[in-house]
């Protein structure tokens, strides 16, 4: 049931890094659930935003935050298509996510276990679980594409 949720939910992530790829942002996309439903999405947005912070995640975050009038977030999870960044992570960690699902791996920047894990620091006084390689092959693919076109 939860991996058939998750691939659901990675679908939906994947709808929005297409948009991001359109739009000429590099394509990724994220979802925030809470109790089986969406309460935010987004895509990656630092090029036509002007913003280095704009990441699908941290805008994610935003969306649902303001939504909901609570910086933090607890019970939810947020669905990526690929590894948080360090940035993105700690966000996650203060925002109290519950979960953190993502598709393909990032061995540049990744920091739920590609670089570094900040989900697993125990010292760190909020644990927020993650798993990778959901959809990791579209996820992936994407992103390649998107590359392959600009090179």
């Amino acid at each position: 049931m939860q991996a058939e949720l998750d691939r659901q939910f990675m679908q939906e992530a994947l709808e929005q890094a297409k948009l991001a790829s359109l739009a000429g942002e590099v394509p990724v996309g994220a979802v925030l659930v809470r109790d089986g439903q969406v309460i935010s999405r987004s895509f990656n947005k630092p090029i036509a935003s002007h913003d280095p912070s704009a990441h699908a995640e941290m805008l994610a975050l935003r969306g649902a935050a303001s939504e909901q009038q609570n910086y933090r977030l607890p019970g939810t999870t947020l669905y990526v298509t690929l590894e948080p960044c360090a940035m993105c992570a700690g966000a996650m960690l203060h925002a109290r996510i519950e979960r953190v699902v993502f598709g393909a791996a990032d061995p540049k920047t990744g920091a739920a276990g590609s670089v570094l894990d900040l989900f697993s620091m125990k010292q760190i006084n909020h644990q927020t679980v993650s798993e990778g390689g959901i959809m990791q092959e579209e996820c992936g693919q994407l992103l390649r594409d998107f590359f392959r076109e600009r090179r």
